[in-house]
């Protein structure tokens, strides 16, 4: 079970994927339009809603998710995600270029969360996480990706090196960051069949996964700051991508 909290995230499931919706839970005295258009859309997609006093949030929430949570919370059906052999099933299908997102270990629903929105911005084809040692899609990481994941080809592997290989065997360039690159990340040509990849909020990439990547870019910092967070360089990469594909 997932819970989705957050007005637009939950507007994002009942409009997008109301098959997974199971209830929405309304806190007291939080009525306004936009709670109002949510009821609307439960309503229209059989979803039974129910109001309930605040210390219903406090018990079934985090404080991180409690902060953004609005005074909304649906409850959901865990969000489908993918095995290893379905990605090539998938990647078979695409009539262009595929342009995929590969995140090594990130630790911060948070910056899982905005990844994933860049990559549903960007028409990203397929993300690929790691089952383990990285962070979970939960209710933080579907608040902050506002909508943003439920249309996405999100793909668990138990071994991201071998992953890799694979697609690299498949034709697919393989593009990582790494801050000592003196390669600028406009460099890469990615019209081809590309996988961005993205290292850990803390320790970047690992060092395996470095060693498959066909080039290791950086995005040059001209002020005082050394780095950018994660899901920002994220972004900046896959709409690179997008800008060389017109």
């Amino acid at each position: 079970m997932n819970d989705v909290v957050g007005i637009q995230a939950v507007r994002a499931v009942l409009s997008e994927s109301p098959d997974r919706a199971r209830c929405l839970h309304i806190q007291q005295g939080r009525r306004n339009s936009r709670i109002n258009e949510l009821i609307g859309l439960a309503r229209s997609a059989g979803v039974r809603f129910q109001t309930v006093e605040g210390s219903f949030f406090n018990r079934r929430l985090d404080e991180q998710a409690l902060a953004g949570c609005q005074g909304v919370l649906l409850e959901c059906r865990a969000m489908k995600t993918y095995k290893e052999a379905d990605l090539f099933e998938h990647l078979a299908t695409l009539e262009g270029p595929a342009l995929l997102l590969v995140l090594d270990g990130l630790t911060d629903p948070r910056n899982l969360g905005a990844c994933l929105r860049s990559a549903n911005a960007a028409g990203v084809d397929a993300v690929i996480l790691p089952k383990r040692q990285s962070a979970p899609i939960n209710e933080v990481a579907l608040k902050t990706a506002q909508g943003g994941a439920e249309e996405l080809f999100i793909v668990e592997v138990t071994n991201l090196a071998r992953v890799l290989k694979a697609i690299k065997a498949e034709g697919i360039w393989v593009v990582g960051t790494d801050g000592d690159s003196s390669a600028a990340y406009t460099q890469p040509d990615m019209t081809v069949p590309t996988a961005v990849v993205m290292g850990s909020e803390g320790s970047g990439l690992r060092r395996l996964t470095a060693e498959l990547c066909d080039y290791l870019v950086s995005i040059p910092m001209n002020g005082s700051v050394s780095s950018l967070n994660v899901s920002v360089a994220c972004g900046v990469l896959l709409f690179e991508a997008v800008r060389q594909r017109g």
